[in-house]
C-alpha cells in the first residue's frame, strides 16, 4: 500500500545535513545533549528535554505532533538524578504522547496520547495502542502488542513487524514533502 504524500511548509522546519526534519515550532532543550541519527522527523509544538539528561534517537524516526520526549528519572534521598534515554531505529510515536522511558527498542510503534512512564523498557518490534498508560518500570517484550489503561498485553505481532516498521517509516520519511510557500 502507497502512503498518501503529507505537506509540510518548507521555513517552518529545518533539514539537517543527516537528513533529520524538525519543526521550528517544537523545543529541543539542551540540544547539545541530543542525537538524531539521521532522517528522523520531529513534527510540530514537540519537546525534547536534552536539558536533562542524553537523549539519543535513531534513524527514520517519527516524533508525532505535540509530544514529549524526556529522560527518565529517580528519587533518591540527596534529589533525583535523570537518566540516558535510548530511542532504537524506525519508531515511530504518534502524536500527544509523553515518553519518560529508558530505553524503547527499535521497530516500535507507539499509538496517539499514550504516557509510558518513566523508566519503562520497550523491547524490539513491539506496538502500544492508542490512548494507554504503561506504569513506571515497566517492561515491554518483543512482538507484545499492549492496550488499555493502565496497558496489558493483549495480543502478538508477527515475526515480518521488523520489516513492516522498515516499510512504515521509510515511506512516512519519503511521503512528508516540502511545499514551497506562495507569495
Amino acid at each position: 500500500m502507497e502512503l498518501p504524500d503529507r505537506f509540510y511548509m518548507k521555513a517552518e522546519f529545518i533539514e539537517t545535513a543527516s537528513g533529520n526534519k524538525v519543526s521550528k515550532k517544537s523545543v529541543l532543550c539542551g540540544s547539545q545533549n541530543i542525537v538524531l541519527n539521521g532522517k528522523s522527523i520531529i513534527c510540530n509544538d514537540c519537546i525534547v528535554r536534552g536539558d536533562l539528561a542524553n537523549v539519543r534517537i535513531g534513524r527514520y524516526c517519527v516524533i508525532g505532533a505535540r509530544s514529549v520526549i524526556r529522560p527518565p528519572f529517580k528519587k533518591f534521598s540527596k534529589g533525583v538524578a535523570f537518566f540516558p534515554l535510548h530511542i532504537g531505529d524506525h519508531v515511530f510515536i504518534d502524536e500527544e504522547c509523553i515518553i519518560n522511558a529508558a530505553q524503547i527498542g527499535s521497530y516500535v510503534h507507539i499509538g496517539k496520547n499514550c504516557v509510558i512512564g518513566r523508566r519503562c523498557v520497550l523491547k524490539e518490534c513491539c506496538a502500544i495502542g492508542d490512548n494507554v498508560y504503561l506504569p513506571p518500570e515497566t517492561v515491554v517484550p518483543p512482538f507484545t502488542v499492549i492496550t488499555g489503561n493502565p496497558g496489558k498485553p493483549t495480543g502478538e505481532l508477527p515475526e515480518c513487524t521488523q520489516d513492516l516498521m522498515v516499510d512504515a517509516t521509510k515511506g512516512f520519511y519519503q511521503h512528508f514533502l516540502p511545499v514551497q510557500e506562495v507569495k
